[in-house]
This record gives C-alpha cells, structure tokens and sequence, in this order.
C-alpha cells in the first residue's frame, strides 16, 4: 500500500508532487533543496550552508516517516557546480558517517530557485 509522508518540519512541495512516499517499507523522498521551512526562505549563500539545510530537510522527512540517517540505502545529490563537490562532502560525511549509502552526485546546469544543491534519499525499515 502507498501512504504519503508529509511533514511541515520540511519545505512543502512547491509542484504537483510528495515530500515523500512510503510503499513495501521503503520510502522515496524527493529532493531536498536548502529552504529553511520556518522561514521558506533560502538563508546561505555557500555550498556548506546549503549543503546542511538540506540534509536537515531529508532529516526532517525521515523522521516522519520514523526513520532516520542511518536507514538510506541510496542518495542522489544534484550540484549546480562540481567543484563544490568536495565541500559537499565535508558537510554530506556529517549525515551520513557509518555504511554510508550507495550515493550518485552530479552536476547539473541548474536547480530550483538557483540554488547549489539538492538531494534525494531512497530509505528502507
């Protein structure tokens, strides 16, 4: 069965799709970008900043569905610049620290309200 997973500790979906949907105990949550959902703004200017909201918002989004970091099997991470990519990781290697998750991150030409990153999570019970 399919159930929406929805959180207002996450930016709301600005389109015609889920924060995340849950079905045969994994959950797909859409990409993340770095607004900050108390405010819906975004609030850096830097990879590093941006980086952390919006693992913060994945954060958010597993919590929810009573999940956490440490149940990502998969992550896809959208750069507006590959030479972020190390400054990325910095931040990224916070959130993720023991088996990481199988992981693609590539650049992109560009993202949703011109910001630098955004990421997505495959999650599994």
């Amino acid at each position: 069965m399919k159930k929406v997973i929805a959180t207002t500790n996450a930016p709301a979906a600005i389109g015609p799709y889920s924060q995340a949907i849950e079905y045969n105990g994994m959950v797909y949550a859409s990409g993340q970008i770095p607004v900050n959902p108390a405010t819906g703004e975004v609030e850096s200017d830097n990879i590093e900043g941006q980086a952390d909201q919006s693992l913060k918002n994945v954060g958010a989004i597993l919590k929810e569905a009573g999940l956490d970091y440490s149940n990502v099997i998969k992550t896809t991470c959208f750069l507006a610049d590959i030479a972020d990519f190390a400054k990325f990781n910095e931040v990224y290697s916070r959130y993720f620290k023991e088996e990481a998750p199988a992981r693609s991150c590539v650049a992109v030409k560009d993202l949703p309200k011109g910001v630098l990153c955004e990421v997505e999570v495959i999650a599994g019970r």
